[in-house]
């Protein structure tokens, strides 16, 4: 059965998905892709990874994430290292000017949203309160 764009559940995907991307738009770094800025986050919160850990993480191949790596490096975002208990293993590690990236993102984030958020009434910001413990829980899943 195809779900057509009057189907309610089709409708709510649709818009989460462009709520996400809308708040995707709001970053920081010239020409910084998706991908890009998901390892950056990644290795925000982690510390360090190998490029393998990252591309399990990120779910792409071993050769797409040494591009996005490439990228990051030569834009001075992150740095690779030798370990130095395995000369066959790599560190990647966040830059302070990949961390400035990921801070002014967050900051560009949070005032996209709480912009949007001050637009709404009393009753809307309610009904959204209701349904943040819904929408963690498809987000865990």
């Amino acid at each position: 059965m195809t779900q057509s764009a009057t189907d309610p559940e089709e409708e709510l995907r649709v818009v989460i998905q462009k709520v996400a991307r809308r708040i995707r738009a709001e970053r920081a770094g010239d020409g910084i892709s998706d991908s890009q800025l998901g390892v950056l986050w990644r290795l925000e919160a982690d510390g360090r990874s190998t490029p393998g850990q990252l591309a399990t993480a990120e779910k792409v191949s071993a050769p797409s994430m040494n591009r996005t790596l490439n990228a990051l490096e030569a834009s001075g975002l992150v740095q690779r290292a030798p370990s130095d208990d395995d000369a066959r293993c790599v560190w990647v590690t966040i830059t302070p000017s990949g961390e400035q990236v990921i801070t002014e993102t967050r900051r560009l984030r949070q005032q996209w949203f709480h912009a949007q958020l001050e637009g709404l009434t009393d009753d809307e910001r309610a009904a959204l309160e209701a349904v943040r413990p819904i929408l963690r829980r498809l987000a865990d899943a």
